[in-house]
């Protein structure tokens, strides 16, 4: 990078830094606060955050990895998280927000028992510190080492202490209020990224006229449903991707996990988090334009990479001129260091609401749950940082972390499915779920390798139902939400948005089916 690109980069570095420190100037009097914002978060801060939160290092070096070799088609779990977002919107949030949670394995907790709590929460622990936090760091750092020449080593160091510094005292408000600049970067750097690359196809005649270029060069890369002579269809089968197992990983991950969902949990209604997920739901229609559109043009231009994950990572060291390479590096900086902050938080506090407070300190002050939730930050952090150096291995890490992130999904799914919309659903039926989602899945990957990980996940999920109904008819009936008394009545904008959302939706659709 040239000087004027390292003056951009360090402008936008200093920008989130002073803002992440000077939100972190007001004292968080209590876990409320250093854990939720104080639940006084707008919906402009929970879309921006969930979206900050979502888009990675897994989207722009994974999923332009995916471009790159099975082509469009990875887009669906964009699309299909629109839809999700939407759901979720109308349907858990109003359960959650009524029981005032922290955290999910507490929800667990007050519908199950102790023991569903604190199964899931090490589940979700183990999740987010060696699969989701380990790659994040390790991609981040894959592109720093390609694009700069920093030392992958260097690049897991310098991006840990970046995401340490402007959030671990300041805690989810921090996080959140610097995820609006984040969002404005990654999406401003990443379109203006893609836009250089597909004038270049068109020969500087214009977006348009590269668009137009690319789709003639690379045809075979925009068909959305893949039939079984594609090379990627293991991992995207057909038309099953939009009707079975995608749904339970696209719902697992907008309605159960932590790591998304505890932005809506601090929401100041329940009608600011709806318009948060809305909002970000029409973000995520249109992140494959940033995300996966790069992938398939670096693979029109013939470059000289030896594997998908490098195809962001060469374009942004090969293509873009001087100036704008400094604010796509920013871009994904941005989409990396918030993504790592946001992990941090959610494991801090499922591991001190959960773990600390119920097993360690009962009668903890809430300046202690503070500093536990602080250290917390920093020892995930560092045993990711130890960790991420031997993933280089992977060939697609964005499918890796699917996958072995759907060990854990249907079974967690089930749990809450059924915990919410069920009443007879027992704590031994979850707890059996709980295992048999690790179990099954383990089963199936080793005896049936060849079955496509989505189907996997699907099957899985109907047998942890499974589980979950014989236990129930056996057992007696648990406590139960009590859905009679719960509105999920949304708003006619809100109901309008869905709408819109479902509509382009169902265009793309019929555009590259």
């Amino acid at each position: 990078m040239q000087i004027v690109d390292i003056l951009i980069f360090v402008a936008y570095c200093l920008l989130v830094l002073f803002t992440g420190l000077f939100v972190s100037r007001s004292k968080n009097k209590d876990a409320g606060d250093y854990f939720l914002a104080g639940r006084g978060l707008a919906w402009w801060a929970i879309g921006a955050s969930i979206i900050a939160s979502n888009i990675s290092a897994e989207q722009f070096v994974g999923m332009s990895g995916s471009g790159y070799a099975v082509g469009l088609a990875i887009a669906i779990y964009e699309w299909i998280a629109a839809l999700g977002l939407i759901i979720v919107a109308k349907f858990f949030i109003p359960v959650f927000l009524k029981k005032k949670i922290f955290t999910m394995p507490q929800f667990l907790e007050e519908r199950f028992d102790g023991r569903v709590k604190t199964v899931m929460a090490f589940f979700w622990l183990l999740v987010f510190v060696f699969i989701n936090l380990t790659s994040i760091l390790y991609l981040g750092a894959l592109t720093i080492e390609k694009v700069v020449g920093i030392p992958l080593w260097m690049g897991v160091v310098g991006l840990s202490l970046f995401a340490l510094v402007y959030s671990v005292y300041g805690g989810l408000k921090a996080v959140a209020l610097t995820d609006v600049i984040q969002v404005v970067f990654l999406v401003g750097g990443g379109l203006l990224t893609t836009g250089i690359a597909l004038n270049l196809i068109g020969g500087g005649e214009g977006i348009v006229k590269g668009f137009s270029n690319l789709y003639a060069q690379a045809q075979d890369k925009f068909h959305l449903i893949l039939d079984k002579s594609n090379p990627g269809y293991t991992d995207l089968p057909g038309i099953r991707v939009i009707l079975g197992g995608l749904w339970v990983a696209n719902l697992y991950y907008w309605g159960c996990n932590q790591y998304i969902i505890q932005r809506a949990l601090a929401a100041r209604s329940v009608r600011e988090a709806q318009y948060g997920m809305a909002f970000a739901g029409f973000i995520k229609l249109f992140v494959p334009l940033i995300v996966v559109i790069p992938g398939i043009a670096v693979f029109a231009l013939h470059a000289p990479i030896d594997k998908p994950d490098e195809a962001y990572p060469w374009l942004l060291g090969n293509l873009l001129p001087t100036g704008v390479k400094g604010l796509a590096f920013a871009a994904l900086t941005a989409a990396i260091v918030s993504s790592l902050a946001s992990m941090m938080n959610s494991i801090s506090t499922i591991f001190t609401m959960d773990i600390y407070r119920s097993f360690v300190h009962k009668k903890a002050e809430q300046n202690e749950l503070v500093r536990v939730g602080r250290w917390v930050s920093v020892l995930s952090l560092l045993i990711a940082a130890l960790i991420a150096p031997m993933l280089t291995g992977l060939n697609q890490a964005f499918q890796y972390i699917q996958e072995f992130t759907g060990f854990i999904s249907p079974g967690a799914l089930a749990i809450f499915l059924a915990g919410i919309f069920w009443r007879r659903a027992t704590s031994n039926g979850a707890l059996a779920a709980a295992a048999g989602s690790f179990v099954f899945s383990a089963a199936f990957k080793f005896a049936l390798p060849a079955m496509p990980f989505l189907d996997r996940m699907g099957i899985v999920f109907l047998l942890c139902c499974g589980l979950i109904a014989t236990f129930g008819k056996r057992g007696s009936v648990a406590s139960s939400v009590p859905l009679t008394k719960m509105s999920f009545k949304t708003t006619p904008l809100f109901n309008i948005l869905s709408v819109i959302i479902i509509a382009i939706f169902v265009l793309f659709y019929v555009l590259w089916w």
